[in-house]
């Protein structure tokens, strides 16, 4: 139960809903086998797999959205309309129309649906009602959507905002690689990407490399803009900021998972000792991370 990715939301202090009712709502819409018929379903899986909708630890919630996708590349159904599109040519003496290309895709789409391999992925979030964050574990925001589009079809209300900062990442970036040092408590470590602005959008990137350097302050006065840094938190957490305010890579070092393991009995008393350290981690590594972006933008309601 560690997340790798942080896509990060804001939720009014304190979130009003109470837990039975957000378990009430969330059962609404249960993950359910995807149809033959169909190319997908989604829906709200037990987290820890003991039934309940919401696994609430220490004030803190953790909710998962299960996707069920039917693999069926376009490739195999372009294939079967073009067989048969031949066959039909044979047939009749000339080659169907647009309108009859249509029809026959959408029919081999509906007869090769039933027969495509399923594909799982589960998505996990976590919400902390007393501060407000909602934090998606997804390396993209199309995934984290996912989850938030079901959420708003779940809950009667959901007033969910993204995580705005005075200082955008792009400009912070830039300030603590140009002075060669980060804010209080974080560290910069060695992977990096910057990006010029221009039409051509040329890139440079470094890997492992040390970035204290006069190079990196070049491309910094040539007009390139970090869109990526590595960074590390009170030597607990390690992660690459994002220009988007994206948490990529996170990683809980080792002596911090070391102390989880310790005096567990089983894998229900492990899930628990990792979420509870976990978000404990998290609680104090965000505002920390905030108030070196020059504090949150609060949006006038």
């Amino acid at each position: 139960m560690w997340f790798k990715n942080l896509q990060l939301y804001r939720l009014p202090v304190p979130w009003g809903i109470e837990l039975a009712k957000l378990e009430e709502q969330l059962a609404r819409g249960p993950f359910q086998r995807c149809p033959s018929h169909e190319a997908m379903s989604r829906g709200w899986v037990s987290p820890r797999g003991d039934g309940a909708l919401v696994h609430a630890l220490n004030r803190q919630w953790l909710i998962a959205l299960r996707v069920e996708q039917r693999l069926l590349p376009s490739s195999v159904i372009n294939d079967e309309v073009k067989e048969r599109a031949e066959a039909i040519e044979a047939q009749q003496g000339y080659k169907p129309g647009r309108k009859q290309l249509k029809e026959l895709k959408e029919r081999v789409t509906e007869e090769l649906m039933p027969r495509a391999f399923t594909k799982r992925r589960t998505t996990f979030v976590w919400i902390d009602p007393q501060a407000g964050w909602f934090c998606v574990d997804a390396g993209s925001p199309a995934k984290a959507e996912e989850v938030i589009e079901h959420l708003r079809w779940s809950l009667d209300e959901f007033p969910l905002q993204l995580l705005h900062t005075q200082l955008s990442p792009t400009s912070a970036m830039a300030d603590w690689l140009a002075g060669g040092d980060a804010p209080a408590g974080f560290t910069i470590d060695r992977d990096c990407e910057l990006k010029a602005v221009g039409e051509e959008k040329a890139a440079v990137r470094y890997v492992r490399h040390p970035l204290e350097g006069d190079e990196v302050k070049s491309h910094l006065a040539g007009g390139k803009l970090p869109t990526r840094l590595a960074l590390t938190w009170n030597d607990r957490i390690s992660f690459v900021l994002t220009e988007k305010l994206e948490i990529k890579r996170l990683a809980f070092l080792d002596l911090l998972k070391e102390e989880a393991e310790q005096s567990v009995e089983n894998a229900d008393e492990q899930f628990d000792a990792d979420f509870a350290l976990m978000t404990g981690e998290l609680a104090r590594f965000l505002p920390q991370l905030v108030e070196a972006l020059g504090g949150e933008v609060k949006e006038e309601k």
